[in-house]
């Protein structure tokens, strides 16, 4: 029997917004986490070249590899073998195959409810069963590793994501050790998503490598790096596990875009170029803070890192899409309804993202400023 998976509601969004953009529509795109910036100049400049002088083919770089495994120890001070680096076509497969090569069919995984829409719905494409945990304000929208503990049975596995996505709430690095110890004293093996890894604006993100060395860390170019549409991620490995993961890309993926490799190795060593898109989503970030609760949204979960706001509207709505639409539709200010990252309370939550420029978030609050006084005060 297939598997009945969940649409992905914010790509419908987007879907109108586009419409609505080929009609002549001034449309702000702040429903995904994409950057508005596109890859380094150098990279760029790397991939002009190699597009005129290579043919290229089915390739794994092992260049790139080591450069991953040398960002490790830069960053976290954890030594990555470069076999233990699988590239890979962006983070989505990366996921896919940390859970088909750590778990089997009906095992069951644990994650953060909210959480990213796709953990769930590969998980049950997977034929796995999410385990869903409530977490909300009062534990920072984030798993712990007391809510961990007290699954009972122990769960074959937990997702962690910090930075978070909808909420970029941040894990403390105490309580990633003590989930951590946990995993390991009840037999859970952890996946963890660093994809918001150097979007931080309260501290650095800890690794879960250096609390677990046997953890799958997925990660990918498309946000801190900015190569959304290069398609080019990484999953690292513990050494157990290199050649299912191995055979797992050959077959389902073959290799990663060989262009990106040859861009990717590059915008790595691009860093004062990558820190200023950072200081720009910061500034960001501050505008909409001060923005948004004189707008009436004033319960909005801690930013720590990544690149969104995830605010509650229970005061306006419980139906976060019709929200979301209607938002899109009379300001055109493009958002994701909640109900992508929480099937239970997420009716009650928007999306915004922030990887927008400092013009389009100032044109943004102009428009939705007035647009969310009067849907408080009746006017619509």
């Amino acid at each position: 029997m297939t598997a009945a998976i969940d649409p992905f509601h914010a790509i419908a969004i987007s879907r109108l917004a586009h419409q609505l953009q080929a009609e002549g529509r001034s449309i702000i795109h702040m429903e995904f986490g994409q950057p508005s910036t596109g890859a380094p100049a150098a990279a760029l400049a790397r991939a002009q070249d190699v597009l005129a002088n290579d043919p290229m083919g089915y390739w794994e770089s092992p260049a790139l590899k080591a450069r991953i495994a040398r960002l490790y120890m830069d960053r976290h001070g954890v030594a990555v073998e470069p076999e233990q680096i699988i590239l890979t076509c962006g983070a989505s497969p990366a996921l896919v195959l940390a859970l088909s090569c750590r778990f089997a069919p009906g095992d069951r995984v644990a994650l953060a409810r909210p959480g990213y829409v796709a953990y769930r719905n590969t998980l049950k494409a997977l034929h796995m069963q999410p385990v869903e945990i409530a977490c909300g304000p009062e534990v920072r929208y984030q798993l712990t590793a007391d809510a961990i503990a007290a699954l009972d049975p122990a769960p074959a596995g937990v997702i962690i994501a910090s930075p978070a996505n909808p909420t970029g709430t941040i894990i403390a690095e105490d309580e990633l050790a003590r989930i951590a110890a946990v995993c390991a004293a009840r037999g859970i093996a952890i996946i963890s998503d660093e994809i918001y890894h150097g979007l931080s604006y309260t501290g650095r993100c800890a690794s879960l490598l250096e609390h677990a060395p046997d953890a799958l860390i997925v990660n990918s170019f498309s946000k801190y790096f900015s190569m959304v549409a290069w398609r080019l991620g990484w999953l690292v490995v513990p050494p157990d596990l290199i050649d299912a993961a191995r055979a797992r890309m050959g077959n389902l993926f073959l290799t990663a875009p060989s262009l990106s490799q040859h861009a990717g190795l590059v915008a790595m060593d691009c860093i004062p170029e990558l820190e200023a898109h950072v200081a720009r989503y910061a500034a960001n970030r501050e505008r909409l803070l001060a923005a948004l609760p004189q707008m009436g949204l004033r319960q909005i979960a801690p930013p720590d890192g990544a690149f969104y706001i995830y605010a509650d509207v229970r005061h306006i709505t419980n139906d976060s899409m019709a929200l979301a639409e209607a938002l899109l539709r009379d300001t055109g200010v493009a958002t994701a309804p909640g109900i992508d990252f929480d099937p239970v309370d997420g009716h009650r939550f928007l999306r915004i993202s922030f990887a927008v420029s400092p013009a389009e978030v100032e044109d943004a609050i102009a428009r939705i400023g007035p647009w969310f006084g009067a849907t408080q005060a009746g006017g619509r």
